[in-house]
Formats: structure tokens, C-alpha cells, sequence
């Protein structure tokens, strides 16, 4: 016989509600063992005897498993665990009491009355500041790191301290995308003889949002600055621990870090029991024994489950009885692990189909997906989010609905994750991101490049060409803003510009390349007609030399024979025309058979030529 179930409250809860009206099916199929269900489908005999536990929800498979087994209709019971689901996750309604615990919600300086368990931090990092003029905050996400700066450092200066030792000013600030350009003006002093005080919160931000290496040396430079006692200026930063070997990059970072920084430890015991009774004591609320050590041994010795706890706390005083804040109701809300997914859940499965995909498009926008390094939040300006119609109305309505239950913060200017335990809690959410990934990268470079656009008064120079562009319009499913959607095309209509003009320059090549060939033609062609022209002609004139001389050569033959021979030899080299051939015959008849004549030269009677002739 196996061991006795422990009994059921069908009033505490959906979850113990949905057990016990498992246990009454099993019970009216004839009591069947979990062993023997066990046998007859592929889970476990411990996992079926968990459904019916009634200490969380099962999962729908495991229930339509248990429900089969025992002779029961999935389809009646899939609605009926749906709608156990959405009661779980629905917090009772809100009457007007202020929450004990910011959950995913950091700490802020009006919060020092609800800020606990980091007493002997606190003392250290004021310690540590009053001796550096320059101090670094280091410890993982969710360490407590922008709670401890804000809840912690700040009233402690300025409260805790005689009126002459306090600063005067302090200056709170995120890095943002341009860190130099948008807080030059906090790293001036404020005149007089106490220091101002800059504290430099998500300092990481100089590394996953600034990508100008310029104003990213030019903010360090501002910080550094620090460093010189007559500046009357004090610098604590505080940074993820994964970005830590970013700094150490910077040689004068690293330096002054050297030697004063602080590390964020983990809780103990003690301070984690302080962090969850206390704040609810300050309001008159009591806290289980058994919740109080169910959160601490799921808390101890978990990096980064400070933001997770002080959600699922926030979530067990929503579903408080009175003034007792109960384990029962812990567990409704899912646990430590399950609140923020829960919760999450919840918002996102109460949105229609469009607006959640809407959803997910905003909150995608929220991520800088890590290179080397974890995925991290990406505050985005309120013009990312801005749109007209339908859609302008559902982005507002998603935006409220996330930021009512702590997921997103919300002010003027920005949007941003309440806290990057969202990211590695919510399942769903990190399926997004993984599915997405080198497509947010792609998308998170198109940004920064319409922003710069934008902030050069659209300069032709900053638009994508070639493979960047390429590149950036396949990120049409990612829902451009406004303002990417007019880079983009602006972009893409420069390209189709140059890409016209580099035709229309390459046709009047091609034109001119074909003039050129026809001129050079038409050159060539008149050349070797002028040659020939010009052969021709002193062809005529040569046969007409040969002619004359030959008439010349005929008029001497009979008197002069040796002239007549030597006008015909001529005229037969100039042109070897018939005339001088015959001239030539004839002459050479008439010649004087004998060859020893005596020397003899005589000007010729019909010219200029002189005949020599050896008589």
C-alpha cells in the first residue's frame, strides 16, 4: 500500500482545488496506485503523484496523461486546467495598500525605509568612498548593485553625516548610447568646499550601447577626472561582473580600480532573513515560518535571485490573508523561480493574438543580445514605441499592461526592462531572443545607425549601401520604428539613385568609347586614303617626267645619240613607261659602234643637261 497523501484544501487555492479534484477522479476509478498508472503511460509514478500534490500546477501533458489512465475526458479537463492556470496567476485585485517589496523593481532612494539585509555593505562602500575619489560597485545581475548605490549609498550621504561633511550635490546617471555627449554637464562641480558626488549606475552600458570608441573614451576621460583632488569631485560607477574585464581594457580604468572597488557579496542567512521579514513588519504584516525558510533555501547561494525574490514576495503579499503572508500563497505564485515566468505568462497569454505578437516585437526591442557576454537590457526612447491607428493605440495598451505588473519601467523619455532576471527567467522570452538572435543584433546596429542619421541632420554620408543594407532589409519582420523604416528607405532610394547614375555614367562611357572607335575609323581610313592619294599622284608624276624625257631623248637621237641615251636611261628610272623604253631602243641603235672616243663635254642645245661622252 503506498504511502498516505497529505490532505487537500479545495478553498486555499485553483492549484489545491485542480489536486484534489484529481485525487477524487483516481479515487472514483477504483483507487488505482501511482505505480500502476505509472505502467501505463511515460511518466513517472513520483510525477504523477506530484500532480495531485497540490503544490504547484502540473503541466497539461502530465495531466491529460493522469486524467487518461484514470478513464477520464482530456476533453473536459484541458479547459478545466486552463482555467486553474489563469486563476493561479491571477493576484487578487489591488486595494489600495502600498507593497512591502519593489519586486522586479530596483530600489530608489525614498525606498531607504524598506531597504534591508545590506547594513554592513552599505558601511563598507561609504568607507570605501570617503577614502577613493574614484570607487567601482562590481557584482553579477541581480546582485542588488543599482540598490545598493541608490537605497544605500545615497541617504547614507546624505543623511547620515554631520550637515559640513555632506556633499553638495549629488548626481545619479545611466551611460546610455551617448555617455560623453549627454552627461558632460554632471562632472562639473558645483562651486564651493564640499565635493560633488557623481554615481554612475549600469555602468556596463558604455560597452553594449556606446559603439563610438571616440565619445566612449571621451565619457572614461570625464570619470577619471575624478581623480584630481582639486576638482572637489567624486566618481562611484557600478558594473556587471561580466563586463569587469571590459575595464580592465582601459589601462587608466583599470588603474584606478585597482585598489577601490567593491565586490557585492551574496546575502547570508541573517541578511536574507532581514530582507524578507522585514520590509512586511514595517507595515504591520506577518510572514509564515515555513515561507520565511522556503525563500531563504531557494534564495541561498543563487547568484543574481535577489530581483527573482522580492518578485515572488511581491506576489505572495498580493495573495496575502490578512495580515499573514502565507506559504500556501508563495507557492500559488510559483516560487522564487516561477513568479517572474508567472507573471509574465499571465500578462502575455490576456493579450489578444496581435497583441501579443506586438509584445513581442516591444520587448525584443528591450535586448541587447550579449556577444561574449549574457543578454542584457537595452533602454529604448519612447519614439522607438510611437505609432498611429490601431496599432499606436495597442502599443500604449501593451506598454501599460506590462509596466502595471513590474516587467517594464516607463518615464518620459524611455522604456526599459524592470530588471534582466526577466531575461533568464521567462521561458518564453528567451525561446525570442534565441530564435532571433543574429537578427536583433542586426537590428540593434540598424538603430544606432538611423539615430546618428538623425543626429546629423540626415547626412547622405551616415545611409547603409552594399552588404549593410543587404543586410538591414531583411529586418522587416522585426517591426521597424518610424524613424528606422525612413533611414531604411532613404538608404535603399540613394542606392537606386547611384545605381542609376552609375548606369547613366557607364552608357555615356560606352557612348563615348563608340564615337571614339568611329573617329579613330574615319582617322584611319582618310590617312590611308591621303597616303594612297598622295602615292598616285607621284606615280603620274613620275610617268609624266619619263614621258617628257623620252620626247626630249628622241629629238637628239639622230644628232646626239650619246644625250639621247642618257635622257632615255633617266626617263626609264623615273618611270619605266613605254615612251622611255622606246626612246631607250632607239637611242642605243644610233650609238656609235666604236668605244674610243676622245672626252668631250658640250651643253646641250635643248636645256640644262650637260652630256660627257669619250670620243
Amino acid at each position: 500500500m503506498g504511502r498516505r497523501e497529505s490532505p487537500l484544501d479545495p478553498e486555499a487555492g485553483p492549484v489545491q482545488r485542480f489536486a484534489h479534484q484529481l485525487r477524487t477522479l483516481r479515487q472514483e476509478s477504483g483507487g488505482i496506485t501511482y505505480r500502476a498508472m505509472a505502467e501505463r503511460v511515460e511518466y513517472s509514478a513520483p510525477t504523477l503523484s506530484e500532480a495531485a500534490a497540490g503544490e504547484r500546477l502540473p503541466s497539461l501533458p502530465v495531466v491529460l496523461a493522469y486524467v487518461a489512465v484514470c478513464g477520464g475526458d482530456p476533453e473536459e479537463w484541458e479547459p478545466r486546467w486552463q482555467r486553474a492556470l489563469d486563476e493561479s496567476l491571477q493576484p487578487p485585485h489591488d486595494d489600495g495598500a502600498v507593497a512591502p517589496y519593489s519586486g522586479l523593481a530596483r530600489f530608489e532612494p525614498d525606498d531607504r525605509d524598506r531597504f534591508f539585509g545590506r547594513d554592513r555593505l552599505i558601511a563598507e562602500l561609504v568607507q570605501l568612498a570617503g577614502a577613493h575619489r574614484f570607487v567601482g560597485v562590481v557584482g553579477t545581475s541581480g546582485s542588488g548593485k543599482s540598490s545598493l548605490l541608490r537605497a544605500g549609498l545615497i541617504p547614507a550621504l546624505r543623511c547620515d553625516r554631520p550637515p559640513q561633511d555632506r556633499p553638495a550635490a549629488i548626481r545619479i546617471l545611466t551611460p546610455g548610447q551617448y555617455p560623453a555627449t549627454a552627461h558632460a554637464h554632471a562632472f562639473i562641480p558645483v562651486a564651493g568646499e564640499a565635493d560633488t558626488w557623481v554615481v554612475v549606475d549600469q555602468f556596463e552600458e558604455v560597452f553594449t550601447l556606446c559603439q563610438d570608441t571616440a565619445e566612449h573614451d571621451r565619457f572614461i576621460g570625464l570619470l577619471l577626472s575624478a581623480l584630481d583632488p582639486g576638482r572637489r569631485l567624486r566618481v562611484v560607477i557600478a558594473v556587471r561582473a561580466d563586463f569587469y574585464g571590459h575595464c580592465a581594457d582601459h589601462r587608466a580604468l583599470a588603474d584606478a580600480l585597482q585598489g577601490a572597488h567593491l565586490l557585492v557579496r551574496p546575502m547570508s542567512t541573517d541578511e536574507l532573513r532581514e530582507a524578507i521579514v522585514r520590509p512586511a513588519a514595517a507595515d504591520g504584516l506577518t510572514l509564515e515560518r515555513a515561507l520565511t525558510a522556503r525563500v531563504i533555501a531557494e534564495v541561498d547561494g543563487q547568484p543574481g535571485a535577489l530581483p527573482m525574490m522580492s518578485h515572488a514576495l511581491l506576489e505572495t503579499w498580493r495573495r496575502r490573508r490578512g495580515k499573514t503572508l502565507t506559504l500556501k500563497a508563495y507557492e500559488a505564485a510559483g516560487g522564487v523561480l516561477g513568479a517572474i515566468a508567472g507573471t509574465a505568462e499571465h500578462v502575455y497569454t490576456d493579450l489578444s493574438s496581435g497583441q501579443a505578437a506586438l509584445a513581442r516585437r516591444l520587448l525584443l526591442r528591450l535586448i541587447t543580445p550579449g556577444e561574449g557576454a549574457q543578454d542584457s537590457r537595452r533602454p529604448a526612447r519612447r519614439t522607438e514605441f510611437a505609432g498611429s491607428g490601431p496599432e499606436g493605440a495597442d502599443t500604449a495598451l501593451v506598454l501599460d499592461q506590462l509596466a502595471r505588473a513590474r516587467l517594464v519601467t516607463l518615464d518620459d523619455d524611455t522604456v526599459d526592462l524592470a530588471h534582466e532576471a526577466l531575461i533568464t527567467s521567462w521561458p518564453r522570452l528567451r525561446t525570442w531572443i534565441d530564435e532571433d538572435r543574429e537578427l536583433l543584433r542586426r537590428h540593434r546596429r540598424l538603430t544606432e545607425a538611423a539615430t546618428t542619421w538623425q543626429e546629423l541632420d540626415r547626412d547622405p554620408g551616415a545611409l547603409y549601401r552594399g552588404t549593410r543594407l543587404a543586410s538591414a532589409a531583411e529586418l522587416t519582420r522585426m517591426s521597424l520604428s518610424t524613424g528606422e523604416q525612413e533611414f531604411l528607405e532613404a538608404s535603399l532610394a540613394a542606392q537606386a539613385a547611384e545605381h542609376t547614375a552609375a548606369g547613366r555614367r557607364a552608357r555615356r562611357r560606352r557612348q563615348t568609347v563608340a564615337i571614339l572607335s568611329v573617329l579613330l575609323v574615319l582617322t584611319a581610313t582618310t590617312t590611308v586614303g591621303a597616303v594612297r592619294a598622295q602615292r598616285a599622284a607621284e606615280r603620274q608624276r613620275d610617268v609624266a617626267v619619263s614621258r617628257e624625257l623620252a620626247v626630249r631623248s628622241d629629238a637628239l637621237v639622230s644628232q646626239r645619240p650619246e644625250a639621247a641615251m642618257l635622257l632615255a636611261l633617266k626617263g626609264f628610272r623615273q618611270a619605266p613607261t613605254v615612251e622611255a623604253r622606246s626612246s631607250l631602243l632607239s637611242a642605243y641603235g644610233m650609238y656609235p659602234p666604236d668605244g674610243c672616243h676622245a672626252d668631250r663635254a658640250r651643253q646641250s642645245g635643248q636645256g640644262g643637261d650637260v652630256v660627257t661622252g669619250r670620243a
